[in-house]
């Protein structure tokens, strides 16, 4: 068997190269010896396709499932699914989870039913949970049948709760211990164990009936003397601790400001049920934050960089059939005003500055705005105080910054009152360019729709639009 290789970050990007470099040599070799006309052709074609073939399995043999999610994510479908074949079947289950859920989708599809089975049945609960939205409904069924009463009941415990809550979170391997036994007595049934769940920093202590009484940390047990009791030494004050319903970003904040390492999870009665580890919440603000910067894109959903033209053609139309209407828009607003172009050149070299600064300082301001929702630092009713703070922003940049373009603008066309508009207008358009990065994600908030969906598209159409019609009116009323 091969040894697994030392864990490096740094590493995973050298783990890609040599992987793409086993694969494009064995692409070259096995078509040279194609070509090649020789005694027992197809036999030594057999031999020189296995003997890459093993080299590649050992290469992934010894990468950790992560490391071999990252290498098979940025292969093209074709090599993907050959290096996916390769790797052995007691790992389908902790690489499908490492995956991204695009390309997840494009392994799946190429497994049999029994493959999916037993990658699931290698699974926890929690993690089962966390992967059967993606299997097919007769695969979950028999995996479900498979499990005892107790794995039956955690998983679905485990998929009724929303995506965006504590219990999708909640892991059920954990450690749990009674009051009233010493800290010898704890050692002693710690060493029953071959390994203890991940990210163990503490135990739970709880009574007969599982209701959580306090927790006990590794530090308290290995520094006390082993005759103390645990009900002396455990923590039964500010106890951080969630319910399966709590919302999962105001745990990950929980997490962050306390640097919490595991907590526990508890229903209406106090009763223990699971805990939640610093490894699920940093994994749930990473899909969080890529998903909020392609919903600020206008990408419908995470994209596999390798799908099919159609795929991708249709995770990106909506919003594109938006800014195109957009841009229509924009043009019928140029348009307005042909003639005033027409008899001054130079604003059609000077409005774009205006419409670009305008709608870079509205993706400012709703970049913000959206981080700050995220964490729950804004609510609803802070918006006109919110307003006010950002138009008052707005006007000191639009007097600062429009009065320089103001200033060059008469220096290079010798016109004051070119200057006076263009300063005009950059304010203006700030002053706009604030009140949308503000008021879009709030009032997206309000009505219960993702502050950040399409932001960026809807500040640079308001941006854009506005900007010309603000300076090519401007420039009608007081140049011509």
């Amino acid at each position: 068997m091969t040894k697994p290789e030392e864990l490096h970050p740094d590493d995973v990007q050298h783990h890609l190269k040599e992987v793409q470099d086993l694969l494009a040599r064995q692409k070259v070799v096995e078509d040279l010896v194609h070509r090649q006309d020789m005694p027992r052709h197809q036999l030594v074609e057999s031999l020189v396709h296995k003997q890459h073939e093993a080299a590649l399995r050992a290469k992934l043999e010894s990468l950790h499932p992560a490391d071999i999610a990252y290498v098979l994510e940025a292969l093209p479908l074709t090599e993907r699914l050959y290096a996916w074949d390769l790797v052995k079947a007691e790992r389908d289950g902790e690489i499908l989870l490492e995956v991204s859920d695009a390309v997840r989708e494009s392994l799946i599809e190429t497994m049999a039913p029994a493959e999916l089975k037993a990658a699931a049945e290698s699974l926890d609960a929690d993690e089962l949970a966390d992967l059967a939205p993606d299997l097919p409904p007769e695969v979950i069924e028999d995996v479900f049948q498979s499990l005892d009463s107790e794995g039956r009941e955690q998983l679905r415990a485990a998929m009724s709760y929303p995506e965006d809550s504590v219990g999708a979170l909640m892991d059920f391997d954990m450690v749990t211990v009674r009051e009233d036994v010493t800290l010898e007595v704890v050692l002693r049934y710690l060493r029953l164990f071959d390994e203890l769940p991940d990210h163990t920093d503490k135990l739970f202590v709880i009574d007969r009936d599982d209701h959580l009484k306090g927790i006990l940390s590794l530090e308290s047990l290995l520094i006390n003397d082993p005759e103390t009791l645990v009900a002396d030494v455990m923590r039964k004050e500010a106890v951080i601790s969630f319910t399966p319903e709590d919302e999962a970003d105001d745990a990950a904040q929980a997490f962050e400001r306390y640097d919490l390492v595991s907590a526990p999870v508890i229903d209406t009665e106090k009763r223990l049920i699971g805990r939640v580890t610093v490894a699920e919440v940093v994994d749930y603000i990473r899909e969080e934050s890529e998903a909020e910067i392609l919903s600020h894109a206008g990408l419908r959903e995470e994209e596999d960089i390798f799908a099919s033209v159609w795929d991708s053609v249709k995770n990106r139309w909506a919003w594109l059939a938006i800014n195109l209407v957009t841009a229509f828009v924009a043009s019928r607003v140029i348009g307005l005003f042909e003639d005033s172009i027409e008899r001054l050149v130079a604003l059609a070299a000077l409005m774009p500055i205006v419409a670009g600064i305008g709608g870079n300082s509205g993706n400012q301001t709703v970049t913000m705005i959206v981080r700050a929702i995220a964490m729950g630092q804004v609510e609803p009713s802070a918006m006109t105080r919110l307003l006010r703070k950002e138009l008052g922003v707005a006007l000191i940049n639009g007097l600062v910054w429009g009065g320089l373009l103001g200033v060059l603008a008469w220096w290079l066309y010798g016109n004051v009152e070119l200057g006076l508009v263009m300063t005009g207008a950059m304010t203006l358009n700030l002053l706009l360019a604030a009140c949308a990065g503000v008021l879009v994600p709030m009032v997206r908030q309000r009505l219960g729709a993702d502050p950040a969906l399409g932001g960026s598209v809807m500040i640079t159409a308001l941006t854009d639009s506005g900007g010309f019609f603000i300076f090519l009116g401007l420039a009608t009323l007081i140049l011509l």
